[in-house]
């Protein structure tokens, strides 16, 4: 009974301090994402004259724009992605990844800009060791892109640790995010039925986004006019064999994540034609860069959010039509930067505070979503217990 009776004292003791090894990786993960993205979106409003806190801090790195594309793509995107891998690969070692994108970006908002693009390279190479090993345990088509687009942002940021200008690293980071997404949604669609030339179509259209990426460095205007095309490729295959076009008849959560995906494929094809004007000398830039980076990219995180949060965050969402906000809002400003903004500049800069706050306001709708789930379950099992 004594023995018994310390055993339980024991287990009681110890488990404040398991509890704590597991909050702790979060606190910090969550920090150094949180991080990586409030310096990245600052910097972004800084460039178009926005005030934000202490601007100065982005001066120290001496190339703002790449900077700022660091902190979206790398330090907060790339540490997110590999924060999902690495669960999903289940191994501790996977979470180094993470760790060094997100160490890499913290360096790159204190100034410290070379530090940081090599912890970024170590994060690639460390994500694609961790991509290899998917392949090796599931050998697939989806899987195999996984692989090369670890590729590309391990070729990226070597490519911003030596040196290399924004037309020659954007490609490759973009390409990162491209054949993920690619990848993700070829899984979603393995089970349906494609001609058997569908798969072979969308390998070609990835090869020339790829070609594109790795001539933009050299000759510009050659690239940039393939990678745009392979951009609109893509996004029409997308909108042709992926299943988002039968479950946007389906209801709730289902429902919403196919609007989230055939509008994140409008802003692709968008992000396409710009691309290809910008090669040709339009100043469509900026249209091209964020109809990708916000528009598609970001309608797709929205659009998943509900379903991956919970198995990499251990946080479960109450899905509701509030989640319709916020996707709404980011169309709306994305259309009053890229469209409105074209024709003045105080009105991209509106579009641009806009997104910044379409991004808050996301956030905020997913802690409210987090907090109404726990309030109904527990009020369920109070319930239940009375």
């Amino acid at each position: 009974m004594v023995n018994a009776e310390r055993s339980r004292a024991a287990g009681r003791h110890r488990a404040p301090a398991h509890g704590t090894t597991r909050i702790i990786p979060r606190v910090l993960f969550g920090a150094l994402v949180g991080v990586s993205l409030a310096g990245g979106v600052a910097g972004g409003l800084w460039r178009l004259g926005v005030a934000v806190p202490d601007p100065l801090l982005f001066t120290r790195t001496g190339q703002v724009l790449l900077v700022h594309a660091a902190l979206m793509i790398c330090g907060f995107l790339g540490t997110v992605i590999g924060i999902e891998r690495a669960v999903a690969v289940r191994h501790r070692a996977a979470f180094l990844a993470p760790l060094a994108s997100g160490l890499g970006a913290l360096c790159l908002v204190l100034g410290q800009q070379a530090p940081g693009a090599w912890l970024g390279v170590a994060a690639a190479l460390l994500f694609l060791a961790v991509n290899a090993v998917v392949v090796r345990r599931q050998p697939a088509a989806h899987t195999f892109l996984l692989l090369v687009g670890a590729g590309a942002w391990a070729t990226g940021c070597l490519l911003f640790a030596l040196g290399q200008g924004g037309p020659a690293v954007f490609p490759w980071w973009f390409a990162f995010l491209i054949l993920t997404i690619a990848a993700e949604r070829l899984e979603m669609t393995r089970l349906m039925r494609r001609r058997p030339a569908a798969q072979l179509m969308l390998h070609a259209v990835l090869v020339l986004l790829l070609a594109g990426a790795a001539v933009s460095g050299t000759a510009q205007r050659a690239g940039g006019l393939a990678y745009g095309a392979a951009l609109v490729l893509l996004a029409a295959w997308l909108a042709r064999f992926d299943v988002a076009r039968r479950t946007v008849f389906a209801h709730g959560l289902s429902r919403y994540m196919a609007i989230c995906l055939l509008g994140g494929y409008a802003w692709l094809a968008v992000a396409g034609a710009a691309w290809m004007a910008m090669a040709l000398g339009w100043g469509t830039r900026d249209v091209a860069l964020h109809a990708l980076g916000l528009g598609f990219v970001f309608s797709m995180m929205m659009g998943h959010a509900p379903v991956v949060l919970p198995s990499i965050a251990r946080i479960k969402l109450q899905f509701g039509a509030f989640f319709y906000l916020p996707l709404a809002a980011l169309h709306l400003s994305l259309f009053v930067r890229l469209v409105l903004g074209s024709f003045s500049q105080a009105l991209q800069a509106a579009g641009a505070s806009f997104n910044a706050a379409t991004i808050g306001f996301f956030a905020a709708t997913v802690a409210g979503a987090a907090a109404a789930w726990r309030l109904q379950h527990g009020a369920a099992r109070a319930g239940k217990l009375g």
